[in-house]
């Protein structure tokens, strides 16, 4: 029961005041109070009391049953949720939800969170990036499912939600791919024979079409120098902690075997030779079959952001256009497939893509000299 206290202010006036207690709030779980001061007369403060502790009784206390946190959920929901998928999806998932979801609802009941809080989320995702406030609401939306399913609540507010959508912008986007012409002057600034690591490596990846991951894991044993070919069969990612790991590939598809072209065979022997005398005076050994092909100078992983920094010193110093990323030299090699006349299938089959519909969708671009051919080809037919 709250009591009247008696204070004086700051001008000497005795003033009256009291603190009452509400229960317990049941979005955060936190005990609340409200305080009252500045009544001139106990009675007058006492008739307030009264008044207040009428209206909480006529609402009803603000401690409701089973109201669970929903940080609570999402630890529950996450534990089942990493036997589901790969170590680099859950590291990557936890730090999302630590990161955009947790602040936002972490110390809120689960049963008392409503449609507009969840709306509020999504339009904060929405105004801060460009895609991946959809893989926020996306699991969001997952945690209230699996209360659901685990009877915490019986609805869940997100699925009510209204997506924005970030309008189509006009004009072309920037190309993240460069065309024969632009490779070759990009391997003239690398000079071979005094960063043939370097040199290899950016071979490799425009030459083979290889993700950023599946090279880095790359050992020599992955190379069959007498029948041409490299087997793809694992990629460096980041785990736990953000620690650099392998795992297989993504998907199936993914564990391929493609052909070399000749003279990305002898590039690749070239860089074999010189890394043995190379690392040898570092004090490896490289002649094991599981020696790594691109390794860091303590003969480990690459840094997976490594292959990043060179290709932007190169850009910089030599001031390419147009500037790509290191997954533009994937992106140059399907639009070089396409322009030599491979067919959707092939370009699937070695890029390692689950569906042709991926390939489709991805992939897209077509060089100048394409589009000039297709509408030559449209203008012959039509003949008039």
């Amino acid at each position: 029961m709250a009591t009247i206290k008696q204070y004086t202010d700051k001008d000497g006036t005795t003033r009256y005041q009291f603190q009452l207690y509400l229960g317990v709030d049941p979005q955060d779980g936190k005990k609340k109070t409200t305080r009252r001061r500045g009544f001139k007369t106990k009675k007058e403060a006492t008739l307030a009391l009264s008044r207040l502790t009428l209206d909480l009784q006529q609402k009803g206390s603000l401690v409701e049953e089973n109201n669970i946190l929903f940080e609570t959920v999402y630890h529950e929901w996450y534990q089942q949720y990493v036997n589901t998928v790969r170590e680099s999806t859950w590291a990557r998932t936890a730090k999302m939800f630590d990161n955009h979801i947790l602040p936002l609802f972490g110390n809120k009941r689960l049963r008392t969170i409503t449609v507009n809080q969840c709306q509020k989320a999504v339009n904060k995702w929405f105004g801060e990036v460009t895609y991946n406030y959809t893989r926020w609401y996306n699991y969001l939306t997952a945690v209230f499912d699996y209360g659901i399913r685990q009877e915490y609540i019986t609805d869940n507010p997100a699925k009510r939600v209204t997506m924005p959508k970030k309008p189509t912008e006009w004009g072309e986007k920037p190309a993240n791919f460069w065309s024969k012409s632009q490779l070759a002057t990009f391997f003239n600034c690398i000079n071979q024979q005094d960063e043939p690591e370097k040199y290899t490596l950016f071979r490799v990846l425009a030459f083979c079409g290889l993700r950023r991951g599946e090279c880095l894991a790359l050992t020599w044993q992955d190379i069959d120098f007498e029948h041409q070919t490299m087997s793809i069969n694992k990629t460096l990612t980041q785990g736990d902690r953000g620690k650099q790991i392998i795992q297989a590939p993504k998907t199936k598809k993914g564990m391929r075997v493609i052909s070399l072209d000749p003279q990305t065979t002898d590039v690749l022997k070239h860089w074999r030779s010189q890394q043995r005398r190379m690392f040898l005076e570092l004090g490896f050994n490289t002649m094991n079959t599981d020696q790594l092909i691109f390794a860091n100078t303590k003969n480990r992983f690459k840094s997976l952001n490594m292959p990043a920094k060179w290709l932007t010193k190169i850009i910089d110093d030599n001031h390419l256009e147009p500037r790509i990323t290191v997954h533009g030299f994937r992106h140059s090699h399907a639009s070089a497939l396409f322009s030599a006349g491979a067919s959707i299938k092939e370009v699937q089959t070695r890029l390692g893509h689950e569906d042709a519909q991926t390939t489709l969708n991805i992939y897209t671009h077509v060089t100048k000299n394409q589009e000039k051919a297709a509408v030559e080809k449209l203008v012959n037919y039509l003949n008039f």
